[in-house]
Formats: C-alpha cells, structure tokens, sequence
C-alpha cells in the first residue's frame, strides 16, 4: 500500500482534510436538492439558499484540498466550519433532530481533532517556516 500524501501531511491532517472535503460535497449535493426544489412561491429565497451551499460547499472542498497541499491559510476556514458545525448541532439536540446533532457534533469534534493535532501542528509549522 503506497502513502500518496505529500511529504509532510500527517495522518491526522489527511483525515482531517478529507472529513472537511466531504462535508464540502454534501453541501454541494444540498445545493442542488435546494435547486431542484424551487417554487415560484419561494424563488428567491431557494436560490440564495442554493448559492450559499454551493459557495460554502466549494470553499470546505477546496480547503481540504489545499490544506494537504502545504497552504496552511485553508486551516482557518475549515475550523470555522467546524464550529459553525458545532453550534448547529447543539441547535438540533432533543427531538426527531438528536440524530443528526450527535452525528454532526461528532463530525466536527473529529476534523478539529485532527487539525489541532500535534502532528498536524508540527506540519503547519514546517510549512509556515
């Protein structure tokens, strides 16, 4: 099994970065299902809200790319993400949402994991130097 990450990007960065860069596809997927769902009633508002997830999505894609690839400025947006993602599972803790709090929480909780591991510390470091 061949390591096909740049040298220097540590397990937990690689993990971290995909977990963000899938989460940057999901939002791309909502996006299109926002699109899809569009009525006359509400054109606007779905295609602002499509916009943003496609945007954010991109942004979350592009920075777990970038990330692994030795420009640690992606670092900043994709820990906002996370705990934008935070407060949002915090929002829908209780009831029929729990589900997907727990997930979303956990989620989040892993990727900052990652990004603030000290491997992933040390790599930025050497990166930045």
């Amino acid at each position: 099994m061949s390591d096909e990450r740049p040298a220097g990007a540590p397990a937990p960065l690689v993990t971290a970065a995909a977990v963000t860069a899938v989460e940057g596809l999901l939002l791309l997927a909502l996006a299109v299902l926002e699109i899809a769902s569009l009525t006359g009633g509400r054109l606007t508002m779905g295609l602002t809200t499509s916009l943003f997830f496609a945007a954010f999505g991109a942004l979350l894609v592009a920075c777990g790319w970038l990330i692994t690839h030795g420009h640690t400025w992606a670092r900043g947006p994709i820990l906002l993400a996370q705990l934008i993602a935070l407060g949002l599972a915090w929002n829908l803790r209780g009831g029929e949402t729990t589900i997907i709090s727990v997930a979303l929480g956990i989620v989040a909780l892993v990727v900052i994991a990652g990004m603030l591991h000290p491997q992933t510390i040390e790599a930025i470091n050497r990166q930045d130097a």
